[in-house]
């Protein structure tokens, strides 16, 4: 999720290939929420993760420390954990 316009995100998607919607934020109500920003005039939301259940309740997340290259086999470990497989 960004706070990029929907289109801009749409052609970016396209651009690499991806297999998956992605989402925006563009008024900032869910990067001020879950902690991906701390203010409204942030010009670009924090690389952070979070894992809702299905209801949308929080049950975890990543704020700092994220590596690309690492996190997702340990979002994919932690969501066995919480889950099951």
């Amino acid at each position: 999720m960004s706070f990029d316009a929907p289109a801009t995100n749409a052609a970016w998607a396209v651009q690499e290939g991806f297999n998956f919607e992605l989402w925006t934020d563009t008024d900032k109500t869910l990067a001020l929420t879950y902690g991906a920003a701390s203010t409204h005039s942030q010009p670009y939301a924090d690389r952070i993760t979070v894992i809702l259940d299905a209801s949308g309740n929080l049950v975890l997340n990543y704020l700092s420390d994220i590596n690309v290259g690492t996190h997702p086999d340990e979002v994919y470990a932690d969501c066995v954990k919480l889950f099951g497989s």
